[in-house]
């Protein structure tokens, strides 16, 4: 893992995050050696097919994972130098409380239905700031403001349902950014909404990044969504990184065939009409994880040592990694429409 050239001393170091989980079919792995770094005031994009790790990765971060059925079996996670699992229960909730923050994809389900929005957020600052009614009530106004909720003094006493989805959104992005973290994390927040929405969602969210000053991880599998917001990316298949770096090097020349494999399955606004080529396949069951390269079964530039030898993510340019054994091929322009 290379840090980032411009991030020395990162905000959060993941480093080989390995997670499983106990389920009715038997113990798998759902995160199998997982590292990467987020620098002060930097967006990484963490991207990746549904059942990639994605979320498991950032709930791990934040220390959301089932304590039944969830085991970290090695790695470590560092926040500005401190190891968290190694920090008192006390100072982990602290930290995922104040320093930390996620926004989530369903935002239904991320407040409390039955509590007005105002008071949902005005908690935070009298729990976490011991501040009094009536500052939390002032400051929890603010904050629906600073999100463009429009008569913000007034919405704050409806609830979750009453707002539109966009709306409701913004509100949970509101509650996040109350008591100002330095890392955010972003699950799919724009998971439901439309593209309109979208756009209105992402913009807010950078923002408020830039206004603020913190670190961002946003989590998507929509690789547009991230072109305008991310300074780096991280691609993620079955349960591991394959490829990161910044994010114009990785878009103009991905070293992996699955990142080119992803590009060339989303549309190009400057190429209309140019024929897509979806990935063939399906991705692999982490209860069965096919040997050699996970990708390999998908790959259309597959050969032998692929199907035996698994891969380790390695340095292709500078600030670049892939795991990837012709990663260099790749990214030379080995046509990955056509086996080799």
């Amino acid at each position: 893992m290379v840090a980032p050239p411009h991030a020395p001393h990162p905000l959060l170091t993941v480093d080989d995050l390995v997670v499983s989980f106990d389920g009715p079919l038997g113990t798998y792995r759902a995160l199998n050696g997982v590292s990467f770094q987020v620098g002060a005031g930097e967006t990484l994009a963490i991207l990746g097919e549904s059942g990639s790790g994605k979320s498991v990765t950032v709930r791990a971060v934040m220390a959301l994972l089932p304590r039944h059925s969830a085991t970290i079996e090695r790695g470590t996670i560092r926040y500005d130098g401190e190891e968290l699992s190694a920090l008192p229960v006390r100072r982990t909730r602290e930290l995922s409380a104040t320093e930390m923050a996620m926004v989530f994809q369903d935002s239904l389900t991320a407040l409390n239905p039955v509590v007005r929005v105002g008071q949902q957020i005005a908690e935070l600052f009298r729990v976490r700031q011991r501040t009094s009614r009536r500052e939390a009530w002032r400051r929890a106004v603010a904050g629906l403001e600073r999100v463009g909720i429009p008569n913000a003094a007034r919405r704050a006493h409806d609830y979750p349902h009453q707002f539109s989805g966009g709306m409701r959104q913004r509100v949970v992005i509101a509650m996040a950014l109350a008591l100002r973290p330095r890392l955010l994390i972003a699950d799919e927040p724009t998971t439901a909404l439309d593209v309109t929405v979208q756009a209105q969602i992402m913009d807010l969210l950078r923002e408020l990044r830039e206004a603020d000053g913190m670190a961002m991880i946003l989590i998507t599998h929509d690789l547009g969504v991230v072109a305008d917001v991310a300074d780096r990316v991280a691609v993620m298949y079955a349960g591991t990184v394959v490829e990161s770096g910044p994010l114009r090097t990785v878009y103009d020349a991905p070293a992996h065939p699955y990142t080119r494999g992803l590009m060339a399955s989303v549309p190009a606004p400057d190429r209309p009409g140019e024929r897509l080529t979806p990935i063939e396949g399906m991705p692999p069951s982490p209860l069965a994880t096919p040997a050699g390269c996970p990708f390999h079964p998908r790959c259309p530039v597959a050969r032998a040592a692929c199907r035996t030898d698994r891969p380790v993510l390695r340095v292709v340019a500078t600030g670049h990694e892939a795991a990837c054994h012709y990663a260099e091929e790749v990214m030379a322009g080995v046509d990955v429409r056509g086996a080799a």
